[in-house]
């Protein structure tokens, strides 16, 4: 009797950077083929495939002169925020990114897929060369991921930049708020903030967003309500938004981000 085979991708062995919750998470997802780089190790040379970047973003700098420059095309970025700058910077302009949308709660626990109500399919989603690698070993871990295009996946990424961006400050402002206190306590100031936010990036890039943004924001909010809120890692969130208030002033146009700003300075997170 003949057995039945099944047609399953293979996961494609990775570099993986970054010994955290992250970078063990995706290693625990490969078939053991994985090399894991830890803090102050080199990229080796003759590993072909994904070089999956787990670290916190104030390391990429150190990654980047840790990766042999013809390996630079392999690189995937899981960081939040926004690297486009950072990338232009450094010559990176096409890189491979992924949306992270799984939640890891502590090292060596399986992660947590960041469906919702409004996107039950889920909403993690990679672009770039190895975006399809990314999107079979996540899937082989029951995770949700799209392979998107630049354009969507542009959107996406703005999207989450405004989450980030938004629910971390008005729960700052509120001492000890949860993302899920923010989104059912604070709904209006939120709200505010986020029309406001993305008004800002859709007139920088562009672009138009999908509508309902609010409604899938606070979806996902729901769905990681236990989440902490505070202002982190400045220059990739709230400091872009807080650039292009700057270059507005600085050319006598009004600030496309009042409140945002207001909010920054009552925090003591820029100075008046």
């Amino acid at each position: 009797m003949a057995t039945a085979t099944t047609n399953t991708p293979k996961v494609v062995p990775a570099v993986i950077v970054g010994a955290g919750r992250v970078g063990r998470a995706l290693q625990d997802l490969g078939n053991g083929s994985d090399f894991l780089v830890k803090r102050g190790e080199s990229v080796p040379l003759d590993f072909s495939g994904p070089i999956l970047v787990c670290t916190r973003n104030d390391d990429l700098d150190a990654v980047l002169q840790s990766t042999p420059q013809s390996r630079w095309t392999d690189l995937v970025f899981f960081q939040n925020g926004m690297l486009e700058p950072w990338f232009h910077s450094k010559g990176l302009g096409d890189a491979g990114q992924v949306l992270a949308y799984f939640a890891v709660s502590k090292l060596g626990e399986p992660p947590t897929d960041g469906k919702t109500d409004t996107d039950p399919e889920g909403l993690t989603a990679a672009y770039g060369k190895w975006a399809s690698a990314v999107a079979t070993r996540l899937h082989a871990g029951g995770l949700s991921c799209k392979v998107l295009e630049k354009e969507a996946f542009q959107k996406q990424m703005l999207e989450k930049l405004i989450w980030i961006s938004a629910f971390m400050l008005v729960g700052a402002r509120h001492p000890g708020a949860t993302v899920g206190a923010v989104e059912k306590e604070f709904r209006s100031e939120v709200s505010s903030l986020i029309a406001e936010l993305a008004s800002a990036a859709a007139a920088e890039k562009g672009i138009v967003f999908e509508e309902a943004m609010e409604d899938r924001l606070c979806a996902y909010s729901r769905a990681v309500a236990h989440f902490p809120t505070a202002v982190k890692e400045f220059k990739w969130r709230n400091g872009w938004f807080y650039s292009l208030s700057e270059k507005a002033i600085a050319e006598g146009k009004p600030d496309p981000c009042p409140l945002h700003t207001a909010w920054l300075k009552e925090l003591n997170v820029v100075q008046n």
